[in-house]
């Protein structure tokens, strides 16, 4: 099941840890794209018979999330080692010792499919998450949505691109929508709650639309399918691997994503959980939206 082909070697025994250049961010964007393909094919040939559904309590686990984790790991790590780089996955990161990766300053977050629940039901809304992380900060990413053959890749400074199966990649960026009644609002079918749809009723954009993965969400918006994402955590948040890739593939596309008060998401902190509200956006109405994102929980909480 495992795609036969070769990775691109990369030695940065002279990189500073904080500073990688260009050509070095370039040799580990390919690397990674390489791997989201081979991650794509696997998931693409699962059976329904093998998926082995077991409960992780925080949420569905198939045999699928485990083997693309195992494969994605084990490509990187025999590329580049462990020396120079922690791992942080879905999967992995409740066994992992933390200053596995708080004590190195280039950290890959790795969701090997997002959007699980998705995945089972068959409805081909999940993607593959592939990041690296400087300090706190997303640097390097790569979005696969298998069940539509195309990969998003972008690095720090350099723009997004999208990368259709057999097809030359090409520059994409955002819509240029600014007007509220023309934007189109994406929101999880599944991770709300009575408080978050209580925003979502009252937001300024009443054209929604439900999409089941973040990264498939970010994607759309990518492709003018939608324009603003919203999220809020009740019980439970996203987690660092379900936003660092997306978000690098939307900002160097030229959108937004932040906390509701504008600050920056932060990665690879004691905490992997994304509390409070997250807004993505195409970037012209952002301040706006989460001021009234802020307005709205702000009235709900003094109801």
């Amino acid at each position: 099941m495992t795609p036969d082909f070769q990775l691109i070697a990369v030695t940065l025994e002279n990189v500073p840890l904080n500073h990688l250049q260009t050509t070095e961010l370039q040799e580990l964007l390919a690397i990674a794209r390489r791997i989201g393909w081979g991650a794509a094919d696997i998931l693409l040939n699962v059976k329904p018979t093998e998926l082995n559904v077991q409960d992780s309590g925080d949420g569905p686990v198939t045999a699928a999330d485990t083997a693309v984790d195992d494969y994605i790991l084990n490509n990187l790590q025999a590329s580049l080692g462990t020396t120079q780089f922690a791992y942080l996955t879905e999967e992995t990161y409740k066994t992992q010792p933390f200053e596995a990766r708080r004590s190195q300053a280039l950290v890959w977050i790795i969701d090997p499919l997002d959007g699980t629940k998705d995945f089972i039901k068959g409805t081909g809304e999940y993607a593959v998450h592939i990041a690296l992380v400087d300090g706190d900060r997303p640097i390097l990413a790569v979005v696969v949505c298998p069940a539509k053959a195309t990969l998003y890749f972008a690095s720090l400074g350099s723009g997004t691109c999208v990368e259709r199966r057999q097809d030359t990649p090409m520059p994409i960026s955002v819509s240029q929508k600014k007007r509220l009644e023309d934007l189109t609002i994406v929101a999880s079918r599944s991770h709300r709650d009575g408080r978050f749809d209580q925003l979502l009723k009252r937001f300024p954009i009443q054209n929604q639309r439900s999409i089941g993965s973040v990264g498939g969400k970010i994607a759309a918006i990518l492709e003018h399918q939608a324009d603003v994402y919203i999220a809020l955590s009740g019980t439970s948040a996203p987690k660092d691997w379900d936003l660092a890739a997306p978000e690098l593939i939307l900002t160097e596309a030229g959108g937004q994503f932040t906390h509701f008060d504008g600050s920056p998401l932060r990665y690879n902190q004691d905490d992997v959980s994304q509390w409070g509200g997250l807004l993505a956006s195409n970037g012209h109405c952002h301040a706006l939206l989460c001021r009234e994102a802020e307005r709205i929980l702000a009235a709900l909480d003094h109801q």
